[in-house]
């Protein structure tokens, strides 16, 4: 079968009621943490997508038992000092920086080099910026070009660190928080505000962590971690997921749509916010704490008209991953959208920044772009009418789904390439989407 799509009808006006698939963030960490626990730990409803069965297959060459019942999933945990580590050994993170990071941090006490590689995407991003501070506890590494492969040398005795984490990413924040856990002493970090999945799991399962909350950073205390308890868990929709859909509605007229059971994790709810300043009827209800993390049905419905927005750059880190579909939205605005300080987003799975230019640029939108901003120039009357093909891009899952929405919502023929790219967070994206395209 050709590993590429071809859409060329806008979907009908809808009213719908779905679930999406569990949370990738919470659903990788919950791996993590459950390997490193004192016991059986069992997961419902877990994103079985490549990034997540990449750390499944990791924990398991580290010596942990992993039984998996369709998106259900029990680990038998290691202990905080249990893997058994051999000679030789590769881990695959293959497109996950979510996994290649956080799992960096948990190796600094290997017995024996290890060596991290990834897929090509993955393979150009940084790792230095989790390997500068990771060596301070006392491990050593060694990279290329300072990204994958990622070779680790272990220290038994690790000393305690200060880092300042100053890019807003959750992903080095929380591989030093795993790095400090093995490490003798307090470990205190800086950092920039970003999602914290992982201090609230933490958290929950009672480790030595204090967090003190200031406008802008966070100071996190971190001391060492003898035992952690197993951790049962029900992971909740994934609202970078969700987002899509939420896009789909916001981008189709007279439409509406629920979203059941999604994690609103205050550092996760920026697309909601900035949704909301440009006129879109999005709302939650049926909110409740679940282990520390907020979840909640979210209800959105297609506006009239939308505005434009001058972004706060304060959302940036809550709506790293949801940019693509943003600027697609800010594309049927009225007037000019502006979004700032993105350099971030150029170092995901592809640079997004750009990627989002390109394709308002091939749909006929004005866009100006510097190296960490876009001004997007919305037109509410836009239709395309024309072939666009997407592809060479790295494969990046957020790029496919969002050109599936535009293609959706603007018309035209549509040729988008390597559709398998969805299996990294989304493997069911497009059978959600079929429901909306047989409505009648």
């Amino acid at each position: 079968m050709p590993n590429k799509i071809i859409l060329k009808k806008k979907i009908p006006n809808f009213s719908k009621k779905i679930l999406i698939p569990g949370d990738k963030s919470i659903s990788i960490r919950w791996v993590l943490i459950a390997s490193l626990a004192t016991g059986v730990s069992r997961a419902k409803n877990l994103l079985m997508s490549e990034d997540v069965l990449a750390s499944i297959r990791a924990i398991k060459k580290l010596g942990v038992k992993v039984v998996i019942n369709k998106n259900n999933c029990k680990i038998y945990g290691a202990g905080v000092r249990g893997y058994k580590y051999k000679k030789n050994l590769i881990i695959n993170a293959q497109n996950s920086g979510t996994l290649g990071r956080l799992i960096s941090g948990i190796l600094i006490d290997t017995s024996y080099p290890i060596k991290i590689i990834g897929d090509r995407s993955l393979s150009k991003r940084d790792f230095k910026r989790i390997a500068k501070p990771l060596s301070k506890f006392g491990a050593s590494f060694k990279l290329n070009n300072n990204g994958l492969p990622l070779l680790i040398n272990g220290a038994q005795k690790l000393k305690p660190i200060e880092y300042f984490e100053k890019k807003g990413s959750a992903q080095c924040k929380s591989s030093v928080m795993f790095g400090a856990i093995k490490a003798s002493g307090k470990t205190v970090i800086k950092a920039k505000k970003s999602r914290n999945h992982t201090e609230l799991l933490f958290k929950y399962l009672k480790l030595p962590i204090h967090i003190k909350k200031n406008k802008n950073f966070d100071l996190i205390e971190i001391k060492k971690v003898n035992k952690i308890k197993p951790i049962n868990y029900n992971v909740p929709s994934d609202i970078s997921s969700g987002a899509f859909f939420i896009a789909l509605t916001v981008l189709s007229k007279k439409s509406n749509l629920i979203i059941k059971n999604v994690n609103i994790n205050p550092t996760r709810i920026g697309i909601i916010k900035i949704l909301k300043r440009m006129g879109v009827k999005i709302s939650v209800q049926n909110r409740k704490i679940y282990k520390g993390e907020t979840n909640a049905d979210i209800l959105v419905k297609s506006p009239k008209n939308l505005k434009s927005i001058n972004c706060p750059s304060n959302l940036n880190s809550e709506a790293i991953d949801e940019f693509l579909i943003i600027f697609l939205i800010a594309a049927k605005a009225k007037g000019i959208s502006i979004f700032k300080n993105l350099d971030e987003l150029n170092k995901k799975e592809s640079p997004r920044l750009k990627w989002g230019s390109k394709i308002l640029k091939m749909m006929g939108i004005k866009v100006i772009t510097t190296k960490n901003s876009i001004k997007i120039f919305g037109n509410p009357r836009l239709r395309v009418n024309k072939k666009i093909i997407i592809q060479k891009y790295l494969k990046d899952h957020r790029v496919f789904m969002t050109s599936v929405v535009a293609a959706l919502t603007f018309g035209g023929e549509w040729h988008i390439h390597d559709k398998d790219s969805i299996k990294t967070s989304f493997p069911s994206f497009l059978k959600i989407i079929d429901i909306f395209k047989n409505e009648k």
